[in-house]
């Protein structure tokens, strides 16, 4: 379902990076072109926020990308990868997600998730069940069937890769 979409409305975008960094790896060898991805959430309405949550590593190598979402106009939220003995890593935002966008859903209109993630279905759910538009953008082919289903609106990065992916840069 399609919902209505007008400039008055004051729209919250959450950025999923790693699940939107690894579909993009995984399903077509490329980056994420964020800017490009807030264009279209935003879609002409009124932007009250939209924020990254990025996971963050030692080496810092992830500089120059945290630079280009700040230029892009996307805050962003970082915590450290975490390694655990035996090397098990782990980088979750989606608990701190959530409770932004349910913190957040008082003072907006719609919500953007940008993921595929399927562990956001709860999520969703209560925020419908709020009165809140929820929409989800991310990859068709690597998102949840039942997220896509169940949000107001959902757009699929896939119809035009040209659009929403950068090529990976030979070093």
């Amino acid at each position: 379902m399609t919902i209505i979409k007008h400039r008055d409305q004051r729209v919250g975008v959450l950025i999923d990076v790693q699940n939107m960094y690894h579909s993009a790896k995984n399903l077509y060898q490329a980056r994420v072109n964020f800017r490009e991805i807030l264009k279209t959430a935003t879609a002409g309405r009124k932007l009250i926020r939209a924020v990254a949550y990025v996971v963050t590593t030692e080496s810092g190598d992830e500089k120059a990308f945290l630079e280009a979402l700040e230029k892009a106009g996307i805050e962003i939220k970082s915590k450290e990868l975490q390694i655990f003995p035996g090397g098990m890593k782990k980088a979750d935002w989606d608990v701190g997600i959530a409770v932004d966008a349910i913190q957040l859903s008082k003072k907006l209109d719609s919500i953007v998730l940008v993921t595929g993630d399927g562990d956001f279905l709860p999520l969703v759910d209560y925020l419908k069940a709020q009165g809140q538009h929820v929409e989800v953008i991310a990859f068709a082919k690597s998102a949840s069937g039942k997220l896509k289903e169940l949000a107001d609106d959902f757009i699929d990065l896939g119809k035009n890769p040209a659009k929403y992916l950068m090529q990976h840069s030979k070093r």
